[in-house]
Protein backbone atom coordinates (compact mmCIF):
# COMPACT_ATOMS: atom_id res chain seq x y z
CA UNK A 1 0.00 0.00 0.00
CA UNK A 2 1.45 3.34 -1.06
CA UNK A 3 1.33 6.24 1.35
CA UNK A 4 3.24 8.05 4.08
CA UNK A 5 2.28 7.54 7.74
CA UNK A 6 3.38 9.42 10.83
CA UNK A 7 3.11 7.67 14.22
CA UNK A 8 3.16 9.83 17.37
CA UNK A 9 3.40 8.14 20.76
CA UNK A 10 5.47 8.84 23.88
CA UNK A 11 6.12 5.11 24.39
CA UNK A 12 9.28 4.12 22.51
CA UNK A 13 8.41 0.40 22.47
CA UNK A 14 5.04 1.22 20.88
CA UNK A 15 6.79 3.25 18.18
CA UNK A 16 9.23 0.44 17.42
CA UNK A 17 6.49 -2.19 17.26
CA UNK A 18 4.29 -0.10 14.98
CA UNK A 19 7.17 0.87 12.72
CA UNK A 20 8.14 -2.78 12.24
CA UNK A 21 4.52 -3.76 11.54
CA UNK A 22 3.75 -0.97 9.07
CA UNK A 23 6.98 -0.56 7.12
CA UNK A 24 5.84 -3.31 4.74
CA UNK A 25 2.42 -1.71 4.35
CA UNK A 26 3.36 1.93 3.76
CA UNK A 27 5.73 3.64 1.36
CA UNK A 28 7.32 5.50 4.29
CA UNK A 29 6.83 5.28 8.06
CA UNK A 30 7.85 8.16 10.35
CA UNK A 31 7.77 8.27 14.15
CA UNK A 32 7.73 11.05 16.77
CA UNK A 33 7.84 10.70 20.58
CA UNK A 34 6.38 14.17 21.07
CA UNK A 35 3.84 16.17 19.07
CA UNK A 36 5.69 19.46 19.63
CA UNK A 37 7.22 19.40 16.12
CA UNK A 38 4.23 17.73 14.55
CA UNK A 39 3.03 20.60 12.34
CA UNK A 40 6.39 21.46 10.78
CA UNK A 41 7.08 17.75 10.22
CA UNK A 42 3.78 17.28 8.35
CA UNK A 43 4.42 20.35 6.19
CA UNK A 44 7.91 19.14 5.25
CA UNK A 45 7.06 15.47 4.59
CA UNK A 46 3.60 15.45 2.96
CA UNK A 47 2.04 12.96 5.37
CA UNK A 48 -1.10 11.03 4.28
CA UNK A 49 -2.14 9.39 7.55
CA UNK A 50 -1.36 10.15 11.20
CA UNK A 51 -1.61 7.55 13.97
CA UNK A 52 -1.94 9.80 17.01
CA UNK A 53 -1.86 8.92 20.71
CA UNK A 54 -4.43 10.75 22.81
CA UNK A 55 -2.29 11.33 25.92
CA UNK A 56 1.36 12.34 26.25
CA UNK A 57 1.82 13.59 29.81
CA UNK A 58 2.23 10.97 32.52
CA UNK A 59 -0.77 10.64 34.79
CA UNK A 60 -3.06 12.71 32.56
CA UNK A 61 -5.74 10.77 30.65
CA UNK A 62 -8.14 13.53 29.61
CA UNK A 63 -7.33 13.12 25.93
CA UNK A 64 -7.18 16.91 25.56
CA UNK A 65 -3.71 16.77 24.03
CA UNK A 66 -4.83 14.38 21.32
CA UNK A 67 -7.92 16.50 20.59
CA UNK A 68 -5.79 19.63 20.36
CA UNK A 69 -3.32 18.11 17.89
CA UNK A 70 -6.15 16.60 15.85
CA UNK A 71 -7.53 20.10 15.40
CA UNK A 72 -4.11 21.53 14.50
CA UNK A 73 -3.50 18.82 11.87
CA UNK A 74 -6.81 19.55 10.15
CA UNK A 75 -6.12 23.28 10.23
CA UNK A 76 -2.99 22.58 8.18
CA UNK A 77 -4.52 19.96 5.87
CA UNK A 78 -8.11 18.77 6.34
CA UNK A 79 -7.57 15.86 3.92
CA UNK A 80 -5.08 14.08 6.22
CA UNK A 81 -6.66 11.03 7.84
CA UNK A 82 -6.04 10.90 11.61
CA UNK A 83 -6.48 7.65 13.51
CA UNK A 84 -6.46 7.98 17.30
CA UNK A 85 -4.76 5.32 19.43
CA UNK A 86 -5.75 4.94 23.06
CA UNK A 87 -6.23 2.54 25.97
CA UNK A 88 -9.41 0.53 26.55
CA UNK A 89 -10.59 2.87 29.27
CA UNK A 90 -10.58 5.88 26.96
CA UNK A 91 -13.08 4.64 24.38
CA UNK A 92 -15.49 7.48 25.15
CA UNK A 93 -12.74 10.01 24.45
CA UNK A 94 -11.85 8.28 21.20
CA UNK A 95 -15.48 8.40 20.06
CA UNK A 96 -15.51 12.13 20.82
CA UNK A 97 -12.39 12.53 18.66
CA UNK A 98 -14.12 10.78 15.76
CA UNK A 99 -17.04 13.18 16.09
CA UNK A 100 -14.56 16.04 15.83
CA UNK A 101 -12.94 14.79 12.64
CA UNK A 102 -10.75 11.79 13.38
CA UNK A 103 -11.14 9.00 10.82
CA UNK A 104 -11.29 6.22 13.43
CA UNK A 105 -9.59 4.93 16.59
CA UNK A 106 -7.72 1.79 17.66
CA UNK A 107 -7.27 0.41 21.16
CA UNK A 108 -4.11 -0.70 22.92
CA UNK A 109 -3.16 -3.47 22.72
CA UNK A 110 -4.14 -3.55 19.06
CA UNK A 111 -4.97 -6.38 16.72
CA UNK A 112 -2.49 -6.25 13.83
CA UNK A 113 -4.99 -7.18 11.13
CA UNK A 114 -7.62 -4.71 12.36
CA UNK A 115 -5.02 -1.96 12.67
CA UNK A 116 -3.76 -2.49 9.11
CA UNK A 117 -7.35 -2.61 7.80
CA UNK A 118 -8.18 0.65 9.61
CA UNK A 119 -5.07 2.41 8.28
CA UNK A 120 -5.72 1.08 4.77
CA UNK A 121 -9.21 2.57 4.88
CA UNK A 122 -7.82 5.84 6.28
CA UNK A 123 -5.42 6.12 3.36
CA UNK A 124 -8.22 5.49 0.88
CA UNK A 125 -10.22 8.23 2.60
CA UNK A 126 -7.24 10.58 2.29
CA UNK A 127 -7.03 9.92 -1.45
CA UNK A 128 -10.78 10.36 -1.81
CA UNK A 129 -10.66 13.72 -0.02
CA UNK A 130 -7.78 14.87 -2.20
CA UNK A 131 -9.62 13.89 -5.36
CA UNK A 132 -12.73 15.70 -4.14
CA UNK A 133 -10.67 18.81 -3.38
CA UNK A 134 -9.02 18.67 -6.79
CA UNK A 135 -12.40 18.22 -8.45
CA UNK A 136 -13.78 21.22 -6.60
CA UNK A 137 -10.78 23.30 -7.65
CA UNK A 138 -11.12 22.11 -11.22
CA UNK A 139 -14.83 22.89 -11.17
CA UNK A 140 -14.12 26.34 -9.76
CA UNK A 141 -11.53 27.02 -12.46
CA UNK A 142 -13.91 25.74 -15.12
CA UNK A 143 -16.64 28.04 -13.85
CA UNK A 144 -14.20 30.94 -14.00
CA UNK A 145 -13.37 29.99 -17.58
CA UNK A 146 -17.04 29.80 -18.49
CA UNK A 147 -17.91 32.94 -16.50
CA UNK A 148 -14.94 35.24 -17.03
CA UNK A 149 -14.87 38.54 -15.21
CA UNK A 150 -16.23 40.30 -18.26
CA UNK A 151 -16.33 43.91 -19.28
CA UNK A 152 -18.33 46.24 -17.07
CA UNK A 153 -21.35 47.96 -18.56
CA UNK A 154 -20.23 51.45 -19.53
CA UNK A 155 -22.64 54.36 -19.62
CA UNK A 156 -23.53 57.51 -17.76
CA UNK A 157 -26.47 58.49 -19.96
CA UNK A 158 -29.92 58.58 -18.37
CA UNK A 159 -31.03 55.72 -20.61
CA UNK A 160 -28.23 53.41 -19.44
CA UNK A 161 -28.58 54.42 -15.80
CA UNK A 162 -32.20 53.34 -16.03
CA UNK A 163 -31.07 49.97 -17.41
CA UNK A 164 -28.47 49.57 -14.64
CA UNK A 165 -31.03 50.39 -11.94
CA UNK A 166 -33.31 47.70 -13.33
CA UNK A 167 -30.45 45.18 -13.47
CA UNK A 168 -29.60 45.78 -9.81
CA UNK A 169 -33.23 45.39 -8.76
CA UNK A 170 -33.87 42.17 -10.66
CA UNK A 171 -30.48 40.46 -10.16
CA UNK A 172 -31.11 39.28 -6.60
CA UNK A 173 -34.41 37.66 -7.53
CA UNK A 174 -34.98 34.53 -9.61
CA UNK A 175 -37.43 36.31 -11.92
CA UNK A 176 -37.24 35.41 -15.61
CA UNK A 177 -35.77 38.27 -17.65
CA UNK A 178 -36.26 39.14 -21.33
CA UNK A 179 -33.60 41.44 -22.79
CA UNK A 180 -34.40 43.16 -26.08
CA UNK A 181 -32.46 45.55 -28.27
CA UNK A 182 -30.83 45.96 -31.65
CA UNK A 183 -27.82 43.89 -32.70
CA UNK A 184 -24.63 45.09 -31.06
CA UNK A 185 -26.24 46.84 -28.09
CA UNK A 186 -24.80 44.39 -25.54
CA UNK A 187 -27.63 42.02 -24.62
CA UNK A 188 -25.28 39.22 -23.52
CA UNK A 189 -23.27 41.73 -21.48
CA UNK A 190 -26.43 42.67 -19.58
CA UNK A 191 -27.25 38.98 -19.05
CA UNK A 192 -23.78 38.36 -17.59
CA UNK A 193 -24.13 41.38 -15.32
CA UNK A 194 -27.42 40.02 -13.97
CA UNK A 195 -25.76 36.65 -13.36
CA UNK A 196 -22.71 38.17 -11.65
CA UNK A 197 -24.89 40.22 -9.29
CA UNK A 198 -27.20 37.29 -8.51
CA UNK A 199 -27.07 34.69 -5.75
CA UNK A 200 -26.06 32.19 -8.46
CA UNK A 201 -22.83 33.97 -9.40
CA UNK A 202 -20.69 31.08 -8.09
CA UNK A 203 -22.36 28.72 -10.57
CA UNK A 204 -22.15 28.70 -14.36
CA UNK A 205 -24.06 30.79 -16.87
CA UNK A 206 -24.76 28.56 -19.87
CA UNK A 207 -25.44 30.37 -23.15
CA UNK A 208 -27.45 28.86 -26.00
CA UNK A 209 -27.93 30.47 -29.42
CA UNK A 210 -31.49 29.31 -30.02
CA UNK A 211 -31.42 30.21 -33.70
CA UNK A 212 -28.44 28.00 -34.47
CA UNK A 213 -29.85 24.69 -33.17
CA UNK A 214 -31.35 22.44 -35.85
CA UNK A 215 -34.65 20.63 -35.31
CA UNK A 216 -32.91 17.26 -35.20
CA UNK A 217 -30.47 18.27 -32.47
CA UNK A 218 -32.76 20.50 -30.41
CA UNK A 219 -33.78 17.96 -27.75
CA UNK A 220 -30.34 16.35 -27.56
CA UNK A 221 -28.53 19.69 -27.13
CA UNK A 222 -30.96 21.15 -24.61
CA UNK A 223 -32.23 18.10 -22.73
CA UNK A 224 -29.40 15.57 -23.20
CA UNK A 225 -29.54 11.93 -24.32
CA UNK A 226 -28.74 8.41 -23.21
CA UNK A 227 -26.30 6.05 -24.88
CA UNK A 228 -27.85 4.43 -27.95
CA UNK A 229 -30.85 6.79 -28.13
CA UNK A 230 -29.84 7.63 -31.71
CA UNK A 231 -27.12 6.62 -34.15
CA UNK A 232 -24.31 8.87 -32.90
CA UNK A 233 -25.25 8.67 -29.19
CA UNK A 234 -22.19 6.73 -28.04
CA UNK A 235 -22.44 7.80 -24.39
CA UNK A 236 -24.78 9.42 -21.92
CA UNK A 237 -24.72 13.18 -22.18
CA UNK A 238 -26.24 15.97 -20.10
CA UNK A 239 -28.00 18.75 -21.98
CA UNK A 240 -27.63 22.50 -21.52
CA UNK A 241 -30.44 22.62 -18.97
CA UNK A 242 -28.74 20.08 -16.70
CA UNK A 243 -25.39 21.83 -17.13
CA UNK A 244 -26.97 25.09 -15.97
CA UNK A 245 -28.51 23.46 -12.85
CA UNK A 246 -28.21 25.86 -9.89
CA UNK A 247 -26.87 28.52 -12.27
CA UNK A 248 -28.21 30.73 -15.07
CA UNK A 249 -29.48 29.67 -18.49
CA UNK A 250 -29.19 32.36 -21.17
CA UNK A 251 -31.33 31.73 -24.25
CA UNK A 252 -29.92 34.09 -26.87
CA UNK A 253 -31.85 34.97 -30.05
CA UNK A 254 -34.97 33.27 -28.73
CA UNK A 255 -37.02 35.04 -31.41
CA UNK A 256 -35.41 32.74 -34.01
CA UNK A 257 -36.84 29.60 -32.39
CA UNK A 258 -39.30 27.69 -34.67
CA UNK A 259 -42.82 27.11 -33.26
CA UNK A 260 -42.31 23.33 -32.88
CA UNK A 261 -39.31 23.92 -30.62
CA UNK A 262 -41.14 26.66 -28.72
CA UNK A 263 -43.67 24.07 -27.50
CA UNK A 264 -40.93 21.74 -26.22
CA UNK A 265 -39.14 24.61 -24.50
CA UNK A 266 -42.36 25.79 -22.86
CA UNK A 267 -43.04 22.33 -21.43
CA UNK A 268 -39.62 22.22 -19.75
CA UNK A 269 -39.95 25.73 -18.34
CA UNK A 270 -43.39 24.94 -16.93
CA UNK A 271 -42.47 21.59 -15.39
CA UNK A 272 -38.89 22.51 -14.39
CA UNK A 273 -37.79 19.02 -15.39
CA UNK A 274 -36.01 17.60 -18.42
CA UNK A 275 -36.10 14.08 -19.80
CA UNK A 276 -33.12 12.93 -21.80
CA UNK A 277 -33.68 11.39 -25.20
CA UNK A 278 -33.97 7.64 -24.76
CA UNK A 279 -35.02 7.92 -21.11
CA UNK A 280 -38.32 8.13 -19.25
CA UNK A 281 -36.78 9.55 -16.09
CA UNK A 282 -37.56 13.26 -15.49
CA UNK A 283 -34.63 15.20 -14.05
CA UNK A 284 -35.43 18.24 -11.87
CA UNK A 285 -33.68 21.47 -12.88
CA UNK A 286 -33.12 24.64 -10.90
CA UNK A 287 -32.17 27.49 -13.24
CA UNK A 288 -32.38 31.26 -13.54
CA UNK A 289 -33.76 31.99 -17.01
CA UNK A 290 -32.62 34.97 -19.08
CA UNK A 291 -33.65 35.35 -22.73
CA UNK A 292 -32.67 37.87 -25.39
CA UNK A 293 -33.76 38.86 -28.88
CA UNK A 294 -33.56 41.70 -31.39
CA UNK A 295 -37.05 40.90 -32.67
CA UNK A 296 -40.42 42.34 -31.64
CA UNK A 297 -41.97 39.33 -29.91
CA UNK A 298 -45.32 41.08 -29.41
CA UNK A 299 -45.64 41.51 -33.18
CA UNK A 300 -44.56 37.91 -33.68
CA UNK A 301 -47.32 36.79 -31.29
CA UNK A 302 -49.86 38.75 -33.34
CA UNK A 303 -48.89 37.05 -36.60
CA UNK A 304 -48.64 33.63 -34.92
CA UNK A 305 -44.90 33.04 -35.22
CA UNK A 306 -44.25 33.11 -31.45
CA UNK A 307 -46.29 31.50 -28.71
CA UNK A 308 -48.00 33.93 -26.38
CA UNK A 309 -47.77 31.51 -23.42
CA UNK A 310 -44.01 31.17 -23.95
CA UNK A 311 -43.67 34.96 -24.07
CA UNK A 312 -45.48 35.21 -20.74
CA UNK A 313 -43.17 32.56 -19.29
CA UNK A 314 -39.91 34.29 -20.27
CA UNK A 315 -41.02 37.89 -19.81
CA UNK A 316 -41.50 38.45 -16.08
CA UNK A 317 -39.11 41.41 -16.29
CA UNK A 318 -38.37 43.18 -19.59
CA UNK A 319 -35.15 45.12 -20.10
CA UNK A 320 -34.89 47.17 -23.30
CA UNK A 321 -31.34 48.25 -24.17
CA UNK A 322 -31.31 51.58 -26.02
CA UNK A 323 -29.40 51.84 -29.31
CA UNK A 324 -26.16 53.83 -29.23
CA UNK A 325 -27.70 56.70 -31.23
CA UNK A 326 -30.03 57.32 -28.26
CA UNK A 327 -27.17 57.47 -25.75
CA UNK A 328 -24.68 59.72 -27.53
CA UNK A 329 -23.33 60.87 -24.18
CA UNK A 330 -21.80 57.42 -23.77
CA UNK A 331 -19.98 57.33 -27.13
CA UNK A 332 -16.85 59.07 -25.87
CA UNK A 333 -16.73 56.88 -22.72
CA UNK A 334 -17.00 53.74 -24.83
CA UNK A 335 -14.44 54.98 -27.34
CA UNK A 336 -11.97 55.68 -24.51
CA UNK A 337 -12.60 52.23 -23.04
CA UNK A 338 -11.87 50.47 -26.33
CA UNK A 339 -8.95 52.79 -27.03
CA UNK A 340 -7.32 51.71 -23.74
CA UNK A 341 -8.00 48.05 -24.54
CA UNK A 342 -6.54 48.09 -28.04
CA UNK A 343 -3.58 50.34 -27.35
CA UNK A 344 -2.53 47.78 -24.74
CA UNK A 345 -3.27 44.86 -27.04
CA UNK A 346 -1.27 46.29 -29.95
CA UNK A 347 1.44 47.95 -27.82
CA UNK A 348 0.62 51.49 -28.96
CA UNK A 349 0.52 53.40 -25.70
CA UNK A 350 0.05 57.17 -25.66
CA UNK A 351 -2.49 57.37 -28.50
CA UNK A 352 -5.40 59.76 -28.06
CA UNK A 353 -8.56 60.49 -30.02
CA UNK A 354 -8.64 64.00 -31.49
CA UNK A 355 -11.49 66.46 -30.90
CA UNK A 356 -12.65 66.37 -34.53
CA UNK A 357 -12.66 62.58 -34.43
CA UNK A 358 -14.78 62.63 -31.27
CA UNK A 359 -17.21 65.01 -32.94
CA UNK A 360 -17.41 62.68 -35.94
CA UNK A 361 -18.15 59.71 -33.67
CA UNK A 362 -20.85 61.67 -31.83
CA UNK A 363 -22.57 62.68 -35.10
CA UNK A 364 -22.55 59.18 -36.61
CA UNK A 365 -25.80 57.17 -36.30
CA UNK A 366 -24.11 53.81 -35.40
CA UNK A 367 -26.38 51.23 -37.07
CA UNK A 368 -24.14 48.49 -35.60
CA UNK A 369 -24.29 50.06 -32.14
CA UNK A 370 -21.56 49.40 -29.54
CA UNK A 371 -20.11 46.47 -31.49
CA UNK A 372 -19.56 48.72 -34.52
CA UNK A 373 -17.91 51.37 -32.34
CA UNK A 374 -15.62 48.73 -30.85
CA UNK A 375 -14.48 47.54 -34.28
CA UNK A 376 -14.06 51.12 -35.53
CA UNK A 377 -11.75 51.98 -32.63
CA UNK A 378 -9.76 48.77 -33.03
CA UNK A 379 -9.26 49.39 -36.74
CA UNK A 380 -8.20 53.01 -36.14
CA UNK A 381 -5.63 51.93 -33.52
CA UNK A 382 -4.20 49.29 -35.84
CA UNK A 383 -3.87 51.60 -38.85
CA UNK A 384 -2.75 54.85 -37.25
CA UNK A 385 0.93 55.77 -37.07
CA UNK A 386 0.26 59.01 -35.19
CA UNK A 387 -0.17 59.86 -31.53
CA UNK A 388 -3.61 61.40 -32.18
CA UNK A 389 -6.35 59.56 -34.06
CA UNK A 390 -7.96 62.00 -36.50
CA UNK A 391 -11.46 62.02 -37.94
CA UNK A 392 -10.12 60.58 -41.20
CA UNK A 393 -8.77 57.55 -39.31
CA UNK A 394 -12.34 56.47 -38.58
CA UNK A 395 -13.80 55.00 -41.77
CA UNK A 396 -17.44 54.42 -40.88
CA UNK A 397 -20.04 52.33 -42.65
CA UNK A 398 -21.85 55.21 -44.41
CA UNK A 399 -18.56 56.49 -45.83
CA UNK A 400 -17.64 53.02 -47.03
CA UNK A 401 -21.01 52.76 -48.79
CA UNK A 402 -20.55 56.13 -50.49
CA UNK A 403 -17.02 55.20 -51.50
CA UNK A 404 -18.25 51.94 -53.01
CA UNK A 405 -20.98 53.72 -54.96
CA UNK A 406 -18.59 56.33 -56.30
CA UNK A 407 -16.15 53.68 -57.45
CA UNK A 408 -18.85 52.00 -59.53
CA UNK A 409 -20.61 55.04 -61.00
CA UNK A 410 -19.89 57.15 -64.09
CA UNK A 411 -20.15 60.95 -64.09
CA UNK A 412 -23.47 60.67 -65.93
CA UNK A 413 -24.76 58.30 -63.24
CA UNK A 414 -23.83 60.75 -60.52
CA UNK A 415 -25.35 63.69 -62.40
CA UNK A 416 -28.61 61.80 -62.92
CA UNK A 417 -28.70 60.86 -59.27
CA UNK A 418 -28.11 64.47 -58.25
CA UNK A 419 -30.96 65.72 -60.43
CA UNK A 420 -33.33 63.06 -59.07
CA UNK A 421 -32.35 63.98 -55.53
CA UNK A 422 -33.16 67.66 -56.07
CA UNK A 423 -36.38 66.78 -57.96
CA UNK A 424 -37.49 64.84 -54.94
CA UNK A 425 -36.39 67.57 -52.53
CA UNK A 426 -38.23 70.34 -54.41
CA UNK A 427 -41.26 68.15 -55.23
CA UNK A 428 -40.79 68.52 -58.99
CA UNK A 429 -40.48 72.35 -59.07
CA UNK A 430 -38.09 72.67 -62.04
CA UNK A 431 -37.34 76.33 -61.40
CA UNK A 432 -36.04 75.56 -57.90
CA UNK A 433 -34.21 72.44 -59.10
CA UNK A 434 -32.39 74.44 -61.82
CA UNK A 435 -31.54 77.15 -59.31
CA UNK A 436 -30.15 74.63 -56.81
CA UNK A 437 -28.05 72.98 -59.51
CA UNK A 438 -26.78 76.33 -60.84
CA UNK A 439 -28.04 75.74 -64.40
CA UNK A 440 -30.75 77.29 -66.63
CA UNK A 441 -34.20 75.76 -66.99
CA UNK A 442 -33.40 74.91 -70.64
CA UNK A 443 -30.23 73.06 -69.63
CA UNK A 444 -32.26 71.18 -67.03
CA UNK A 445 -34.85 70.25 -69.67
CA UNK A 446 -32.09 68.91 -71.90
CA UNK A 447 -30.66 66.77 -69.09
CA UNK A 448 -34.10 65.45 -68.13
CA UNK A 449 -34.53 64.34 -71.74
CA UNK A 450 -30.99 62.86 -71.85
CA UNK A 451 -31.55 60.76 -68.74
CA UNK A 452 -35.19 59.88 -69.51
CA UNK A 453 -36.37 61.48 -66.29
Amino acid sequence: MKGRILIIDDNKSVLIALEMLLQEEFQEVFTLKSPNNLISFIQQNAIDTVLLDMNFKAGINTGNEGMYWLQRIHEIDPTISVVMITAHGDVELAVKAVKQGAFDFVLKPWDNHKLIATLTSSLEMRKSKQETLQLREKTKNLKNEINPAGQAIIGQSAAMQKVMDLIRKVALTDANVLITGENGTGKELVAREIHQLSNRSNEVMVTIDMGSISDTLFESELFGHTKGSFTDAKENRAGKFETAHKGTLFLDEIGNLPPTMQAKLLAVLQNRTVTRLGSNLPIPIDIRLISATNKNLDEMVKIGSFRQDLLYRINTIHIEIPPLRERTGDIYLLARFYLDRYTRKYSKSGIKIGDEAIEKLNLYHWPGNVRELQHAVEKAVILTDKSVISANDFVLRSEQSISHILQNQTIDDMEKQMILSHMDKEKGNLTLVAKNLGITRQTLYNKLKKYNI
